[in-house]
């Protein structure tokens, strides 16, 4: 009897284990552009966007205010669907301005597709510790656009996408030329850069 007990036991904590809110795996930091570090641009300020794709009940609360809304008291299993088709993340956008750097952590609550709950804490102040505004834009290219010591004020954007939480930042960099040729209104660039991501 004792030595039937132990494999079943065993079998049981595994998976109480897998199962477990809590278990991540390490999260990646990705290493800025080049340009990034050539030409270092700061922030004092940024403003905060958050999206939830394939997820049950999904909140992101950052400064104090809930970016996504999803779900409540009364129907707290509001599903949100899958991503557009296409390049959607190059509508991602951060509307939440004027956010000094940096309050407490984003607190993520949400369920992956599988129906697992999940909680998460992302450390913008870690993340971004430098305060680098990310960007590709040579130094000889870029226009005088800023004055002090601090060139702007970013978009960080949270996305919560199954059981993978991904932190992107956007800043429009003014530039001397045109980066489509023959478009009087296209000096500048807003590329959208993967800064950090993890799976839960």
């Amino acid at each position: 009897m004792r030595h039937g007990a132990l494999p079943l036991l065993a079998i049981a904590a595994a998976l109480m284990t897998g199962c477990h809110p809590a278990m991540t795996t390490q999260s990646t930091k990705i290493q800025p552009p080049p340009e990034t570090l050539a030409v270092p641009l700061r922030f004092a300020k940024h403003s905060f966007g958050a999206y939830c794709y394939n997820a049950t009940g999904c909140h992101v609360i950052y400064d104090n205010f809930d970016h996504t809304g999803s779900g409540s008291e009364r129907d707290p299993e509001v599903v949100s669907g899958p991503p557009p088709a296409g390049d959607y993340q190059a509508n991602l956008d951060a509307s939440y301005l004027g956010i000094d750097n940096f309050p407490a952590p984003a607190e993520v609550r949400w369920k992956s597709l599988d129906g697992i709950p999940h909680e998460a804490k992302v450390d913008m102040a870690a993340i971004f510790k430098n305060q680098l505004i990310w960007h590709k834009v040579p130094k000889a290219d870029m226009a005088d656009f800023f004055r002090g010591p601090v060139a702007g004020e970013p978009g960080i954007i949270l996305v919560v996408n199954d059981r993978t939480i991904d932190v992107y930042m956007k800043m429009l960099v003014p530039t001397r030329t045109e980066q489509i040729p023959g478009n009087k209104y296209s000096s500048a660039r807003d590329d959208l850069f993967l800064v950090w991501t993890r799976t839960y």
